[in-house]
């Protein structure tokens, strides 16, 4: 009776086996498709997840995630683009503009959610915000439309300069094209000097930032761009080795010794890109979800390389302030 009870057990153990594998097979699998790195983007797929969780899927229990990390490099994100295309994903979730782009050219019928600071329309990533079509939906923040309010709050810290200088990415012409514009508009109303400088890799960046002052510039406003982003520890601490007063959109730089950061809440603008992904996974057309608009902002200042610099940061600005590192 032993023998045959072990037996019985055995049997069952063994036809539990394959609905386990079948279960562990049938939890969908988003592919998380960034050009950033992985430890500067730890904060971005908390959010995702976070984002994930209220729209009922946790990682690990009823979802996967596969994560594609393009480390600032643009010349490999065909091959991990199509990489997800091949394991057959549900959903590639795309925070940066160059990744959405990248999914979009890989794909027309895996849904895409993109997380972006870029026009989804202008770059034809989706028809119109309202009626997206296609495969391809997501959230939009502000970057390229707040490039102009950097440098003018860089004004209010320095204002008896009159030379400023912007830095772009070549590499990137979606992005640093319109940046410029915006900001050569806001220079002409200002009547300023604008010097524009570019980097695409980081012996550039080391270039530049030695040179820095002898062009003569007060102030450096740091453009929107996935391989600034990757780096914006490095450039907070750059800023911080040349006494260059600078501003850019991510906090980091603040953080490692920058002057001040002022830009979109990316978090949140993950967070509803992750509730979006949810839905999709339960049933829902992403050509009929609405492109949404992250407006939410943020400012950090820091006093520390204020007094450093020997500035001093207006009332009015430290009063906008989310957060000041004294």
């Amino acid at each position: 009776m032993s023998s045959r009870r072990e037996f019985i057990t055995l049997l069952g153990s063994a036809a539990a086996l394959p609905h386990a594998a079948r279960a562990q097979q049938q939890r969908p699998v988003i592919g998380y498709f960034s050009t950033e790195s992985p430890d500067p983007s730890q904060d971005r797929m908390r959010a995702f997840r976070e984002g994930l969780g209220e729209a009922s899927y946790v990682e690990g229990q009823n979802v996967l995630i596969e994560y594609r990390f393009g480390k600032g490099q643009a010349d490999v994100l065909p091959a991990m683009a199509a990489d997800l295309v091949a394991r057959g994903v549900k959903v590639i979730a795309t925070p940066t503009t160059p990744s959405a782009l990248a999914a979009k050219r890989a794909t027309t019928t895996i849904p895409i959610v993109f997380a972006i600071g870029s026009d989804p329309v202008q770059l034809g990533l989706v028809h119109s915000l309202n009626r997206p079509g296609g495969n391809v939906t997501g959230v939009a923040f502000l970057t390229v439309e707040l490039a102009p309010k950097l440098l003018e709050m860089l004004h209010d810290v320095i204002p008896t300069a009159t030379s400023f200088a912007l830095l772009v990415n070549p590499a990137n012409p979606s992005i640093a094209e319109p940046v410029v514009s915006n900001v050569q508009a806001a220079v002409r109303t200002l009547g300023l000097e604008l010097r524009v400088l570019q980097a695409s890799t980081e012996h550039e960046l080391d270039a530049i930032f030695m040179l820095l002052k002898q062009h003569g510039v007060a102030g450096l406003v740091i453009g929107p761009d996935p391989f600034f982003s990757t780096r914006s520890e490095a450039l907070g601490e750059l800023t911080r080795r040349y006494k260059v007063p600078a501003i850019f959109e991510r906090r980091e730089l603040v953080l490692s010794g920058g002057l001040m950061s002022y830009g979109a809440s990316i978090t949140e603008a993950d967070r509803l890109a992750g509730i979006y992904a949810g839905r999709i996974l339960n049933g829902e057309k992403p050509s009929e979800l609405p492109v949404q608009q992250s407006t939410k902002v943020e400012l950090v200042v820091n006093l520390k390389t204020a007094r450093s610099l020997g500035l001093t940061v207006p009332l009015p600005l430290l009063a906008r302030a989310d957060e000041v590192i004294e």
